[in-house]
């Protein structure tokens, strides 16, 4: 399945020359229900933005010990790196995220985030097991390259 993503672009004379394209081929196994999407093609000329890792720490630097929260928390400081260079969850081409001791019962919890954040938007993802990450209670980090207005 081929589906276009409109992205914003400023004063573009075709409304395609801002898209993003996401791709799932009916010949490989659907990754949607798992948050993402197999590729994601950029427009032609488009500039990217790369965003680096963002953990579960809230604006006082706090870190729960709860996965669930870190990733939810994870999330919202990636929203909020997304507003600060004037993008959105739709202009997100690939998501990179790392998992300290990833089970299968941390896959929902991330599944859900993804989905909650990026609708039927899915970019494509990298999800690395680690055994650790920079700051020891840290227990998710999630990076993203964006494709910027035009």
């Amino acid at each position: 399945m081929i589906m276009s993503i409109v992205a914003p672009t400023a004063g573009a004379a075709d409304e395609k020359a801002g898209s993003l394209t996401i791709v799932n081929p009916k010949n490989l196994h659907d990754p949607s229900a798992n948050g993402y999407s197999v590729a994601v093609v950029t427009p032609p000329g488009a500039s990217l933005a790369f965003i680096s890792g963002q953990g579960g720490q809230d604006s006082t630097g706090n870190l729960s010990p709860d996965f669930a929260v870190q990733v939810a928390q994870a999330y919202a400081n990636l929203r909020v790196a997304l507003d600060a260079i004037g993008s959105s969850p739709d202009q997100v081409a690939k998501l990179t995220v790392y998992v300290v001791d990833h089970d299968m019962s941390k896959l929902g919890v991330l599944t859900a985030e993804v989905q909650k954040m990026f609708g039927e938007t899915l970019p494509a993802q990298t999800l690395v097991p680690v055994p650790k990450l920079a700051i020891d209670p840290m227990l998710f980090e999630v990076d993203a390259v964006v494709v910027l207005k035009q």
